[in-house]
């Protein structure tokens, strides 16, 4: 096409059997991202032992891989902004995989090897960014009503890769330990992310970072009159072609940045206590039995999973960000009940799992709202960026719950102060943000569509 008809460009149209394909391997790439992430953790008493490490030490190595994992977790913007979103899913996952295949030379590698090696494990949980990102454009472009009413839906399906993931890890690790040793499990977990890294290539790229792309190459030809025209046509100004990081702390993204970020950091205080520490509260608040807290849970984990679906299905009837709010201020509410309230075995399983519901839930409308709450030319960076930075409030959350310990100290007083509350609190940042009107297409959204995207 010559640049004289390039103002009369458009981008193809996306097909249904596009979309399936993009939310398959999306799910997939997730759900093998968080096995490589879960694997390590299972497999961390038997490195340890093998390394020669204590729990404290072990501890210090966990701390060292999540800064670490924050850091390069980061990387994922920039790669989806500039070499597109189907890129960026091939680069998280493909870091999954090599983490899950390098871990297995921990015990030839030093200390500081091993953090370097799992640091890349960031890529692999910014991978859902990724996936918030890109399907939130997929779906906006297409013209089925049925996907463009269940969008929000369809993503929990995708976001609910984490239990899958979770699950996959906790069985493969008791069957294969024995027969091929810890270093055999990372090698076989690296496979499948690989595998789907390479898939990444058959995607169908978005139109909107199509039609960005686009303008780039107009005004690096110097065709700024066929730029303006083509950006007029497409409903994007032409400025908003070329980006950096320090672009989501500018303007209107300021705030979106700010808030989504901080609930993201003080939801995961929440994740680290409820989730991550969870048989540890449960044992010492109530004094439940080791073998009953893996019970409640496996239980709460399945009620998670309804949670992805319920809060995916009412954020596309209520929106996004007003059903996260009230899921994680309820979640608060629910577990503070949980702390102080009866020790009975059955209250304390529908206490915990009710939170649990409204703590995990939610997370199949966060990354698909950040997804929507950018404009196109920093979505991604925007998107990786709030994904990347959730795990600071797990360190945090750790070292503050050990000093309130060291310092006689409960753990129903650490679970309230840096569980029960951030939770609140996440949801209450949350509410400071909104959407943006590009995440619809921009080919095919009429006026009417962006008033009501900027309205919401």
């Amino acid at each position: 096409m010559s640049i004289q008809n390039e103002a009369d460009w458009r981008p193809a149209p996306v097909t249904n059997r596009q979309i399936k394909f993009a939310t398959v391997l999306a799910f997939f790439a997730w759900a093998f991202a968080v096995y490589d992430f879960i694997l390590f953790g299972t497999l961390l008493p038997e490195i340890g032992r093998d390394l020669g490490l204590d729990t404290a030490e072990q501890a210090e190595l966990i701390t060292w891989m999540a800064i670490g994992a924050v850091l390069l977790g980061l990387l994922a913007g920039p790669v989806v902004d500039k070499f597109g979103r189907k890129a960026g899913m091939a680069f998280t996952t493909a870091g999954a995989g090599i983490a899950s295949a390098l871990t297995a030379l921990a015990a030839v590698v030093p200390i500081w090897g091993l953090v370097a090696i799992r640091s890349l494990s960031g890529l692999g949980l910014s991978e859902q960014g990724v996936n918030g990102a890109y399907l939130s454009e997929l779906y906006g472009a297409s013209d089925d009503p049925r996907i463009k009413k269940r969008q929000g839906f369809i993503y929990s399906l995708v976001q609910g890769g984490w239990p899958v993931g979770a699950i996959l890890a906790a069985a493969l690790t008791a069957i294969m330990l024995p027969i091929i040793g810890w270093a055999g499990c990372f090698v076989f977990a690296a496979i499948p992310s690989l595998i789907v890294a390479a898939l990444a290539s058959k995607l169908r790229e978005s139109p909107q970072f199509q039609s960005v792309q686009k303008l780039r190459r107009l005004q690096d030809q110097g065709a700024h009159q066929e730029a303006e025209q083509l950006s007029a046509s497409l409903g994007i100004e032409e400025h908003e072609t070329r980006s950096t990081l320090a672009d989501i702390f500018r303007g209107r993204s300021l705030r979106t940045t700010l808030s989504l970020s901080m609930g993201h950091i003080l939801n995961y205080f929440s994740v680290q206590v409820f989730s991550v520490l969870g048989t540890t509260v449960l044992v010492n608040v109530h004094n439940v039995s080791f073998t009953n807290s893996l019970a409640i849970l496996l239980m709460s984990n399945l009620i998670a999973y309804l949670g992805y679906l319920t809060h995916g299905f009412l954020g596309d009837r209520f929106g996004r960000r007003n059903v996260i709010a009230f899921g994680w201020v309820t979640g608060g509410i629910v577990f503070t009940a949980m702390i102080y309230g009866p020790s009975d075995f059955w209250t304390v399983v529908a206490l915990y799992s009710l939170g649990t519901f409204f703590l995990i839930g939610p997370y199949s409308c966060v990354l698909f709202f950040v997804g929507e709450s950018f404009e196109t030319r920093i979505r991604g960076r925007g998107a990786a960026f709030v994904a990347a930075v959730g795990p600071i409030g797990a360190i945090f959350s750790s070292a503050l719950a050990t000093t309130v310990l060291a310092n006689d100290g409960t753990w129903a007083t650490a679970a309230f102060l840096f569980g029960a509350i951030p939770c609140m609190l996440s949801g209450i940042a949350v509410l400071f943000s909104r959407k943006h009107p590009h995440v619809v297409d921009p080919v095919h959204a009429s006026a009417a569509e962006v008033e009501t995207e900027l309205a919401d």
